[in-house]
């Protein structure tokens, strides 16, 4: 197998992390991985917020948590009142935003993403996909920290990424469904 198709395969979701922030050489080359993603039309309708300030991540951490709270969706209000960190104490953490005048913000933002994820992994860089900003987005509360955080007029933050170095090994994989694909020939 080569050795993208590896990383793609074993990357995983890490929710430990070490203490320390990732080197800045190895933010950049994840930043510009991102930058690299397919868009519709080659818009690019992304911007990335990174946050390497432990004190904004909790803050932003508890307002998605309280927002989870209050939502109709008991899996998520689960989330709000147990667990203690969304970002896992990660740092940094990415905040990926979608210019809302494109054709297709979300799915280019998750793209980016995406590259970003594998990225890492190339790394040996833990990362987790973290969502809760779209929610967060609607409130008051999610209006001051994108205003705080400087994501420029007219961009809304779709997801966010957290990073950092491995605290243990990945975890093992879980089954893969059967049954995804139809040939018609």
């Amino acid at each position: 197998m080569n050795e993208t198709l590896s990383v793609i395969k074993n990357r995983r979701s890490i929710r430990d992390f070490k203490p320390e922030q990732i080197k800045g050489s190895e933010l950049e080359v994840i930043l510009e991985a991102g930058m690299y993603a397919p868009s519709s039309g080659g818009h690019q309708p992304w911007h990335f917020t990174v946050i390497q300030n432990k004190k904004v991540i909790g803050e932003i951490s508890e307002a998605i948590k309280a927002v989870y709270r209050e939502m109709p969706i008991p899996f998520l209000q689960k989330i709000g009142k147990e667990r203690p960190h969304l970002f896992y104490n990660a740092l940094p953490v990415i905040v990926i935003s979608g210019d809302q005048n494109s054709l297709s913000p979300d799915i280019d933002c998750a793209l980016a993403g995406e590259n970003m994820l594998i990225a890492a992994e190339s790394l040996n860089i833990g990362s987790v996909w973290v969502s809760g900003f779209p929610q967060l987005a609607n409130t008051e509360a999610g209006k001051q920290i994108i205003k705080a955080l400087n994501i420029p007029e007219g961009y809304k933050p779709i997801y966010s990424i957290a990073l950092g170095y491995k605290a243990a090994e990945n975890p093992k994989a879980g089954a893969r469904r059967e049954n995804l694909v139809n040939y018609i020939t």
